[in-house]
């Protein structure tokens, strides 16, 4: 499906680099943002804005509201940039049934993969070797249960649905660890809409290296070679 007009689901640097790609193609943009960005720069660096009802990020973890937005400037297509709604597979295919194209993996991938807990268990069955860790959401008692069999050792908490750094605590042996779960939580509900928690064995100074793939629905696929993610700010590389 070739874009004609793309409204980008988010807001800040990426959406700045989002309508720059955009404008390398010659498709025009549209901004969305929330009551109280409304003097952000990404809303004057797009060819078109819009509005969102409310204020904060939920304006734009509002599935109904982005949705609405795109249809409303005639968008064909839709950005989703990275956090927010970009892992939700919900939202990808929100897009799907109201004709617009999705610039993203597939709302099944996102099912298997946006879900960190699913992404475990794929690669455990699949014999890549995971760190030990909950094969399954966790709550408190969950958490709990699985820092004692570490007998004394780190554990890390991770949201469910999240990335960028969101939603992680590390928790030492003396650490308060209903207060991280707790945080935890919260932080992760408020980026992605999705409070679920897992935890792994913490891996202290660990190096961070990726091979990074990218493909496209014509089935063409390409690795970028190897990525040394190690150096990171807030768990953000």
């Amino acid at each position: 499906m070739s874009i004609t007009k793309l409204l980008i689901a988010n807001r800040g640097e990426i959406a700045i680099r989002v309508q720059r790609a955009a404008a390398a193609l010659d498709i025009p943009t549209v901004a969305i943002y929330s009551e109280d960005d409304a003097q952000s720069l990404h809303v004057f660096r797009a060819d078109k804005a819009h509005s969102l009802a409310g204020v904060g990020a939920q304006s734009y973890l509002d599935i109904d509201l982005v949705i609405a937005a795109a249809k409303a400037t005639g968008c064909d297509g839709v950005h989703p940039g990275y956090g927010f709604l970009s892992e939700n597979a919900a939202f990808a295919r929100a897009c799907e049934d109201a004709g617009l194209c999705f610039v993203g993996p597939s709302p099944d991938v996102l099912e298997k993969l946006g879900d960190k807990v699913k992404a475990r268990n794929l690669a455990a069955q699949a014999g890549i070797p995971v760190l030990s860790g909950s094969m399954e959401a966790v709550d408190l008692a969950g958490a709990q249960a699985f820092r004692d069999e570490l007998q004394g050792g780190a554990l890390i908490i991770k949201a469910v649905s999240g990335g960028g750094g969101r939603g992680v605590r590390v928790v030492g042996a003396g650490d308060d660890l209903e207060a991280a779960v707790t945080r935890a939580a919260s932080e992760a509900a408020a980026a992605f809409g999705d409070g679920s928690l897992y935890v792994e064995r913490y891996l202290p100074r660990a190096r961070h290296i990726e091979v990074q793939i990218i493909g496209d629905a014509a089935g063409n696929v390409r690795h970028l070679g190897e990525r040394d993610c190690s150096i990171q700010r807030r768990h953000q590389k």
